[in-house]
């Protein structure tokens, strides 16, 4: 992706003298910002590391959750060095989200890890908040369903970074060279449309402004630096109803360190 991402950037504004063309060094100094990440697809080939949907398995003593579920991911079934993230070397993650009711700043979804041998059982999977409203189990009955398909590949900003005078062209271009859609990101950036700041930083604030008013963190502490919090896991969900949707895992770097995935916070980008 890397290479043609690069041919691309360069070729930027030539011979159009009305676009000025991107440095060839910024475009480098760009591609110095690349992290790996985990690409999950349905239909896709590559070996099975996770599923969309199926059976909900918790173990005893974890609360029914109150979003959606969306997928469980394998961490034994990433390939190695599949992302920067200090994760677990096996176990399973399940991601939740609520695709629903978009204003506000409440935590949207829900992380629970299970780690490896964790005796489970299988739960109701419809007791998410707004399971009374016909509109919304419609959009939720249309989640994607199937074994989810891992391949490693590399991921770049898409957000301004400072000291680039070239960031909408770079994110563009990016875009255009790789315009994922449907697909489950474990790591890397957060995606969502072009804007000039990491959609991360929207989690740390939400997370910050919800814990303040005691409905979430706990009454631990929680850092409203985006530096503090990491990408773990981005949905762009192609589901009726809700195209040009983006959902963000993020979570604190000392959290993740410690396996506190409760402490995940969750936000959606709606641009119907």
């Amino acid at each position: 992706m890397l290479i043609p991402f690069r041919t691309q950037a360069v070729e930027v504004g030539v011979p159009d003298d009305d676009v000025e063309p991107i440095p060839a060094d910024e475009v480098d100094r760009w591609i110095g910002h690349v992290r790996p990440c985990a690409v999950l697809t349905y239909g896709a080939e590559g070996p099975v590391a996770g599923r969309y949907g199926g059976p909900l398995l918790l173990p005893t003593g974890v609360a029914d959750p109150e979003h959606p579920y969306v997928a469980s991911v394998d961490f034994a079934g990433l390939p190695k060095d599949a992302t920067d993230l200090p994760l677990p070397p096996d176990g399973r993650l399940l991601l939740f989200a609520s695709l629903w009711d978009m204003d506000g700043t409440g935590n949207r979804g829900q992380a629970v890890y299970v780690p490896a041998g964790t005796p489970v059982g299988e739960r109701d999977k419809n007791t998410w908040k707004g399971y009374d409203d016909e509109e919304y189990r419609r959009i939720v009955g249309s989640f994607p369903q199937g074994e989810l398909r891992v391949r490693t590949e590399p991921d770049l900003p898409y957000h301004d970074l400072p000291g680039f005078s070239s960031c909408d062209e770079l994110i563009e271009v990016w875009h255009d060279v790789w315009p994922r859609e449907g697909h489950l990101q474990i790591g890397g950036y957060a995606d969502q449309e072009v804007c000039d700041w990491d959609p991360l930083w929207v989690v740390a604030r939400d997370a910050v402004f919800e814990a303040k008013r005691g409905r979430w963190g706990g009454g631990e502490p929680v850092s409203g630096a985006v530096e503090d919090w990491v990408l773990l896991a981005h949905w762009n969900p192609q589901v009726s109803g809700r195209e040009g949707m983006d959902v963000h895992w993020g979570i604190q770097r000392a959290d993740l360190a410690a396996c506190r995935f409760d402490r995940t916070f969750t936000t959606g980008y709606w641009n119907p």
